[in-house]
């Protein structure tokens, strides 16, 4: 029973952190452009499905806050809110689904190979 609850906040923080880090992608120091979500992608990722994995169970649940943090993003920057376009077409949009996507896949690969 607990570990459902904890992978559900772990659901939520992946909610969470892909919004957080779809609004802030565009931040800016000035005239130079200062992603430092795209850091924070690559943290916080691999740790969710890491954190997933550690709950026991079927080890194809460690990909679920992986899921929800793409689909997150794919909702909210395509047709983000009033039909905003959030996941603008720039080197950034790219780094922040490379940086997130690529160490959460590693970190799942991982899981997988253990069980």
């Amino acid at each position: 029973m607990l570990a459902r609850i904890i992978l559900v906040v772990l659901v939520f923080d992946a909610i969470a952190l892909a919004t957080v880090e779809l609004l802030y992608l565009p931040l800016r120091v000035g005239a130079i452009p200062f992603p430092i979500t795209i850091l924070l992608a690559v943290v916080t990722t691999p740790w969710l499905v890491c954190s997933a994995a550690e709950l026991g169970g079927p080890r194809v649940l460690a990909a679920v806050p992986l899921v929800m943090w793409l689909l997150v993003l794919g909702v909210l920057g395509v047709g983000g809110p009033g039909g905003d376009v959030l996941l603008a077409a720039d080197w950034r949009s790219g780094l922040l689904l490379a940086g997130g996507t690529i160490p959460a896949a590693v970190a799942l690969g991982r899981v997988m190979a253990r069980s």
